[in-house]
């Protein structure tokens, strides 16, 4: 290996379930985490964002452990990097900070083993580590995705992105997607169920056709953001008004707390939301975004012997 490289990995942050698609549907979006990795004789992690705040900056960095993992898996050790991390992503708001996080550690792992996963099988490994595909999905893909996983094997179709703006009122308090989990029911009654995955039907269909008048229908879930409500004081307002406002639709983004909205034009339904959230105590950033098309990219670059690197600039197969 050349004594002087880098790499840069590019992966965006997502939105997931967008209402009934619980843990199936996930949309990424134009806000990124960033890598930096170049050879260092000792590891060092240096965090340069303010939404990184109370990360482990050490070798039990999340990035660090997923790389580590899949070198393990590989039959090789992995060196010590010098790793510098960028995100736009803040913690724990529903908006897949986790999730680009492992995406991002096993596109850098994969690379520097010289691309021998698949996207199919790195999907996988993301999977496993993440829980569910919908967000991890969206971040190696970009795009719309619609996945499944059934504990042991995830599949993933990757399906052109809506052309839609999304407003995300983003709580400044964190929400643990393991406490959003817990106020979840272990059971549904079969009306519930079948009608909950009616609605997340709808839901493909209309974002796949661009039949913006259906998603007010098909976002009202039945899976999990009516035993959310009360973890995020407004959220109900939001969701049922929100299309009194502007917007074709609103959802809570993942877990939580941040709540989307799928509109053409962002100012009127921005203002509703925030006048909902703070006559509810609820100080929220407001974001614009934009659907991302892309997913993970890893750039290699070396000013050493470059033949050393062109098998693993190559794109990730499958």
């Amino acid at each position: 290996m050349a004594d002087e490289w880098e790499m840069m990995v590019t992966v965006p942050g997502s939105t997931a379930n967008l209402g009934p698609g619980f843990d199936s549907l996930g949309l990424a979006i134009n806000r990124y985490l960033r890598l930096r990795l170049t050879p260092a004789r000792e590891w060092e992690v240096i965090l340069r964002s303010d939404y990184l705040q109370g990360v482990e900056s050490g070798e039990d960095n999340l990035i660090v452990r997923v790389m580590r993992r899949a070198f393990e898996e590989a039959g090789a050790d992995l060196p010590s990097f010098r790793l510098e991390v960028e995100s736009e992503l803040p913690l724990a708001r529903g908006l897949g900070s986790s999730a680009a996080a492992i995406v991002a550690g096993l596109s850098a792992a994969n690379c520097l083993l010289g691309n021998r996963w698949s996207r199919k099988e790195l999907l996988q490994k993301a999977t496993a580590w993440e829980g569910h595909p919908d967000n991890v999905g969206a971040s190696l893909y970009g795009g719309f995705v619609v996945a499944t996983w059934d504990g042991e094997k995830a599949e993933v179709i990757p399906l052109p992105s809506p052309p839609l703006t999304l407003v995300a009122a983003i709580p400044r308090t964190p929400l643990a997607t393991a406490h959003a989990r817990n106020v979840l029911p272990k059971t549904l009654s079969h009306r519930e169920a079948v009608l909950g995955s009616s609605r997340s039907n709808l839901l493909t269909a209309a974002l796949l056709t661009g039949n913006w008048k259906s998603l007010a229908t098909a976002m009202e879930d039945r899976f999990h953001q009516p035993y959310r409500a009360a973890l995020v004081p407004g959220m109900e307002e939001v969701l049922s008004r929100a299309v009194d406002h502007g917007a074709f639709g609103a959802a809570l983004s993942g877990a939580g707390p941040t709540v989307i909205a799928f509109c053409e034009e962002p100012q009127e339904v921005s203002v509703f939301m925030r006048s909902v959230f703070e006559a509810n105590r609820l100080s929220v950033e407001l974001w614009t975004l934009r659907p991302a098309t892309e997913g993970a990219s890893v750039q290699l670059t070396s000013v050493g012997n470059r033949s050393t690197f062109e098998r693993k600039t190559e794109g990730v197969k499958g």
